[in-house]
């Protein structure tokens, strides 16, 4: 089976094409650009170099949210129209699941977080499973960077994703000797993560209706506080 898995849903870009469990290629594109100049070109280059076009593989996988609410909308409507036009089937990730796959093989506590800005992150915790695939422990949260380290039981825990950088101080000072920052590479997303966690979602039966899947952004927009705030009828996906 040859798995398309796309990830835009931070600052960066990645699409990577996996055939089973094997990674043939992958592309991580961190170039300060808007991800609408960058994804089609990105997956034309891809397609190009592995000589496989999109309409070749079996199984779109990608990432769902939570993240940037313009980069989660960019990565699933090209998805969306991947599958409408292929007819090839769609699983979602969680973003933050695929960042605790960086973590392989940590035995331990796995707490991805990505920076949600007004001293909150999304946050999920994790151990790894069978096959390397994390499992949920506690589910993902848009939550205040202080709640959340309260929380933690008694226990050493990896940090990873741009909030654990953005925290790592007052982590290191509210969990001292029980917290570790793993190397700043792994702090990024990769597309082929995506790729791995889709391919065994696919195969338990998991996979999204292609006409009716939303992002899962765990906040409102601006737009959405300002609309409810007028007290208008809430914005459609």
């Amino acid at each position: 089976m040859l798995t398309l898995a796309i990830e835009t849903t931070t600052k960066t870009v990645g699409l990577a094409i996996l055939r089973e469990e094997e990674i043939l290629a992958e592309l991580y594109l961190s170039l300060g650009r808007h991800h609408a100049e960058i994804l089609l070109p990105a997956l034309e280059k891809l397609c190009l170099l592995t000589g496989l076009p999109a309409a070749r593989v079996d199984l779109l996988a990608c990432t769902i949210g939570p993240g940037s609410f313009t980069g989660v909308r960019i990565g699933v409507s090209t998805v969306k129209g991947l599958a409408l036009a292929t007819g090839k089937p769609v699983v979602g990730v969680s973003t933050l699941e695929a960042l605790a796959m960086n973590a392989v093989p940590y035995p331990n506590l796995i707490c991805p977080m990505l920076d949600a800005r007004k001293n909150q992150v999304y946050a999920g915790l994790y151990r790894m499973g069978k096959g390397s695939i994390p499992e949920v422990v506690r589910a993902e949260r848009l939550v205040d960077v202080n709640t959340l380290l309260a929380d933690l039981d008694d226990e050493e825990v990896v940090f990873l994703g741009d909030g654990a950088a953005r925290y790592e101080k007052l982590i290191g000072e509210r969990l001292p000797g029980r917290c570790m920052h793993d190397d700043s590479r792994l702090h990024n997303l990769r597309a082929s993560a995506v790729g791995l966690i889709g391919l065994r979602r696919y195969r338990n039966g998991d996979r999204l209706d292609p006409l009716t899947f939303t992002p899962r952004y765990l906040r409102l927009s601006e737009a959405e506080i300002k609309h409810r705030v007028a007290g208008a009828a809430p914005l459609r996906p």
